[in-house]
């Protein structure tokens, strides 16, 4: 059995860290920026739809896409975020689906954790395709300060920002919240906490599937 956990937040908030921590604590972690990249490549479909969309000015000079520049045009505006979420969201879940089911294939009879961090998981629609949600939350200035402190510049972090969704429907949507607000430890100290209880949450789902298949068919009614 898998319970599958997604693992999101805003801009710079900690979801690396905490994709890591889970990692090391057994967690079969599934990064989306990964899969992004791999479908970025040349050939992979979403290289295609990229090329398509926006033409081939969006390559660099050895042909790979020149992710500054696609950013700096797609997320201008919500319509043009969308308009790429739109053309490479389908294909990632897909790659996820594939992920998650071959290594349920390869396991059948073992227990795992699948967690997949995304930023735009709950955008995408991923509160239906998760048994358990995990927000990592921080204050905004907390964020962004991370972000410019990685290379980002103020502007173009503040309008990433501004095109996700707002903390509080993030919050909305959580099974469970980890605050990180203050350093690494303390933010890991956080994430065994919320660790802790996914494997409750696996047994659960074992139960709840168990009396699912136990239960004897509905009877059709007459008409």
């Amino acid at each position: 059995m898998i319970l599958r956990v997604g693992l999101t937040g805003g801009i710079a908030s900690g979801k690396s860290t905490v994709a890591r921590t889970l990692a090391g604590l057994g967690c079969m972690v599934v990064d989306a920026d990964a899969v992004v990249a791999r479908l970025y490549r040349p050939g992979e479909a979403g290289y295609e739809a990229i090329v398509r969309a926006y033409g081939r000015d969006i390559l660099r000079a050895d042909g790979e896409i020149d992710r500054p520049k696609l950013a700096a045009t797609a997320f201008v505006d919500n319509e043009s975020a969308k308009r790429l979420n739109e053309l490479i969201h389908p294909l990632v879940i897909d790659q996820e689906e594939e992920i998650i089911t071959g290594e349920a294939r390869r396991f059948p009879d073992r227990d795992r954790i699948v967690v997949v961090e995304a930023t735009l998981l709950l955008e995408s629609g991923g509160r239906k395709r998760y048994d358990k949600i995990i927000v990592v939350d921080s204050q905004p200035d907390v964020q962004i300060d991370r972000a410019v402190r990685r290379g980002m510049q103020r502007p173009d972090a503040e309008r990433r920002s501004a095109r996700q969704m707002t903390r509080e429907e993030r919050r909305k949507q959580a099974d469970y919240v980890i605050e990180n607000n203050g350093d690494i430890r303390t933010l890991e100290m956080e994430t065994v906490r919320v660790y802790e209880k996914l494997p409750i949450d696996l047994q659960e789902k074992k139960k709840s599937a168990a009396k699912t298949s136990a239960a004897p068919p509905k009877k059709r009614s007459k008409t």
